[in-house]
């Protein structure tokens, strides 16, 4: 992480810019080749401020980081509304018209859109004209108007007496005036720059009800970070419109990814849904919730810009699709969910949680004034007037935005509701600079450190839905039969480690199985000592080996910080599984479950990034065989249905030519997209020596590829799966 810094002048005639891409000082003006989000906030202060040209790479998004390099949305807004210009953007042919798909669902929206089924139908229910409301904010603009979309030509191209050619690795050569300038590089890296606000030195304790700020800010605000919040409710997190570089900025102030199962995610602006897509690759499946017209929004975009087919996409998360007039039970919250008034389809919300009733509004023109003109003007129904000017000022926490209307809430007309109301109201998507100094209202404050803690009541079986809700999240407790369940809040006990006390130690007696509620343990001491990074986490579990294959205790366990587990004696925890699914599973996972596996899975490029969390995961489907010398593993032609992760001995892989290569240790052997599309393997794998192999059946790999929704596209784009 590097602190935000944004540019006053240029390096040279290129600039590396910060957050990325390229800037290239020319006598047509500035370059900037590729685009990662918020490079605005970079060159905003430059002397020839945010450039209007821009040339694209041939890959418009990064699946290492989850992040788009080809975001000109906001570069497109700034030089059309501020600096009254047209952008220009130079694109690979092919890709013209998915950057249109693109720019269309952020800028103006859905072409057509019809949102009667996101209505549950009730007595008193109407339906929104959203399209209307689009036509009003679009004001007859069409995206032409804004920016001009131009092919990058093979042979080259000219911006005035500026000449760009690309080259066959993809970098380009840039000749101002007939003298050469510079050499672009091809890559366009991309840099997460964010401030990480206030911190706290131990693994963050979700609480029963709170708020942590992501970003208090909006787009073009170079000193801050975007808007965004986490709802915690019942201990688990739910993201609100994550801004870019969130999922960093969240490990980074050390939160556990799996304390954020959800998100919901209110509309298709680039500092709103960046986060989102970054969230959905980070670990395993995130639930979203949005309205079915929002969602087909965010596909289209998001399969426009990274070229998966809309069908592979949605299967990386899993949709929950929310209607308005209806009610959702949240991890034990009540929420409603309406659309609010903005230039593409958005959503707010608000809860019902214990004794506290919250709302927000999200990127909402909340102005009675203009509201009342747009139905004088027929923009709006008579119903969608009078529900737009009821805002529910009476909520106990509310959370607003604020910007610049037409698009969003002027804070003066906040800062003029009565004085009990503005105590009420924390503001969202304003910078600090614009923000009032006479006011009862809060500015929204960042860092996990910064976390808002209302006060609820609480309930008397608070532990016990904890217990259950912890289990839960363990895959192989979920087989767990509910007559063995009700058993686990009689024999689980709570326990207490400070950081760098010993919870196990090496070759003692198995005494206790152990699962993570908070904090962190390392796992050390193996014989070969080949590991030096095995940390457990959040939900995650231990100790099972020596209980179930009467073993000693095969490795240290120590707390790396200080940590709170729920711990089952051995006969209670052999008793609670015994005949269950969830014997078979962990029993399976027992035994093979050792150094060897780690290191082994570790040393696959794919896998080497995963958390101990997706590696138990992986290791439960593993079965290690043996092959002999000259044994054929896969034969060119032949469909397959399982692969192998080489332990060790020698693996050649033979292509059609009879070219060989041998394998790595760790490496897959077999191709899971042959499983996948049931097409028969092009290679041969042969063993050259005897070799010790895991096997994973093919619907095993495939079903862990759906759940770990990053590894999955890490491999399409590696293995040339998406053209």
């Amino acid at each position: 992480m590097k602190k935000i810094k944004s540019l006053t002048e240029l390096s040279g005639v290129i600039t590396e810019l910060p957050r990325g891409g390229y800037l290239v000082d020319t006598s047509a003006g500035y370059i900037q080749f590729g685009s990662p989000p918020e490079t605005l906030k970079d060159t905003i202060f430059l002397p020839k401020g945010v450039p209007y040209i821009f040339v694209l790479p041939m890959e418009h998004f990064d699946p290492k980081h989850g992040m788009s390099v080809a975001e000109i949305e906001f570069p497109v807004y700034y030089n059309y509304f501020l600096k009254k210009q047209k952008s220009r953007i130079f694109v690979n042919p092919d890709h013209i018209e998915n950057m249109k798909i693109v720019l269309q669902e952020a800028v103006f929206g859905p072409t057509k859109v019809n949102i009667e089924d996101d209505v549950e139908k009730t007595e008193n229910s109407f339906v929104p004209d959203i399209m209307s409301e689009m036509k009003y904010f679009r004001g007859g603009r069409n995206l032409e108007d804004m920016v001009t979309l131009l092919p990058l030509k093979p042979e080259g191209f000219n911006i005035d007496n500026v000449r760009i050619v690309q080259n066959p690795d993809g970098s380009f050569d840039v000749t101002d005036n007939g003298i050469f300038l510079v050499k672009v590089p091809a890559k366009i890296n991309f840099n997460a720059l964010y401030d990480l606000g206030a911190t706290i030195a131990e693994p963050f304790i979700p609480p029963e009800f709170g708020i942590t700020c992501l970003g208090p800010s909006h787009g073009f605000d170079p000193e801050q970070n975007t808007s965004g919040f986490i709802l915690w409710i019942n201990k688990v997190g739910i993201m609100v419109d994550p801004p870019a570089n969130s999922t960093l900025w969240l490990k980074d102030s050390n939160v556990n990814p799996k304390l954020i199962d959800s998100i919901i995610f209110t509309h298709c602006h680039a500092d709103h849904d960046a986060g989102t897509f970054q969230k959905i690759l980070e670990e395993t499946k995130v639930t979203i919730y949005t309205t079915p017209t929002i969602m087909q929004s965010f596909l289209r975009k998001y399969s426009a810009l990274t070229r998966i087919p809309i069908p592979t996409l949605i299967k990386m998360f899993n949709f929950y699709p929310v209607k308005m007039n209806a009610h959702y039970n949240i991890h034990g919250a009540i929420f409603s969910f309406y659309y609010s008034l903005h230039s593409i389809p958005t959503i707010g919300f608000h809860f019902s949680y214990r004794n506290k009733r919250f709302i927000y509004s999200s990127d909402h023109l909340n102005e009675p004034n203009i509201i009342k003109k747009l139905y004088q003007d027929g923009v709006i129904s008579r119903e969608r007037m009078n529900f737009l000017l009821n805002f529910p000022w009476n909520y106990d926490i509310i959370y607003h935005e604020a910007g610049i209307p037409p698009l969003h809430t002027p804070v003066s007309y906040l800062n003029s509701l009565p004085e009990e109301i503005q105590k009420k109201i924390t503001v969202y998507h304003i910078a600090e600079k614009d923000f009032p100094k006479e006011t009862h209202l809060k500015l929204a404050k960042f860092g996990i450190g910064e976390t808002v803690y209302p006060d609820v009541e609480k309930y008397e079986h608070e532990e016990a839905y904890r217990i259950m809700d912890v289990f839960s999240r363990i895959d192989v407790f979920k087989d767990l039969p509910i007559d063995r369940a009700k058993d686990l809040l009689l024999i689980v006990k709570k326990e207490h480690f400070n950081k760098g006390e010993y919870i196990i130690k090496k070759n003692t007696v198995g005494d206790k199985f152990y699962v993570i509620v908070s904090g962190n343990v390392s796992v050390s001491g193996f014989e070969n000592g080949e590991i030096q990074d095995k940390v457990y986490t959040t939900f995650e579990y231990f100790g099972e080996a020596s209980l179930l294959l009467g073993t000693p205790r095969q490795a240290d366990v120590i707390a790396v910080t200080n940590v709170e587990a729920y711990s089952i004696e051995k006969e209670s925890f052999l008793n609670l599984i015994s005949g269950t699914p969830v014997e078979t599973h962990i029993r399976k996972l027992a035994s093979i479950r050792d150094e060897n596996s780690w290191t082994v899975i570790k040393s696959n490029p794919f896998f080497k990034n995963l958390s101990s969390f997706q590696i138990t995961k992986l290791e439960s489907m593993l079965k290690e065989v043996e092959e002999n010398k000259e044994e054929i593993l896969f034969r060119a032609g032949k469909k397959i249905n399982h692969i192998f992760l080489l332990i060790e001995g020698t693996v050649l892989e033979i292509d059609r030519q009879g070219n060989t290569r041998k394998c790595s240790r760790g490496e897959i052997i077999g191709d899971i997209f042959s499983i996948k599309d049931r097409k028969p393997i092009r290679h041969t794998y042969k063993a050259q020596t005897k070799v010790k192999l895991y096997l994973i059946d093919g619907k095993d790999i495939l079903t862990f590829l759906e759940e770990n929704p990053g590894v999955y596209m890490n491999m399409m784009f590696e293995k040339g799966y998406i053209k």
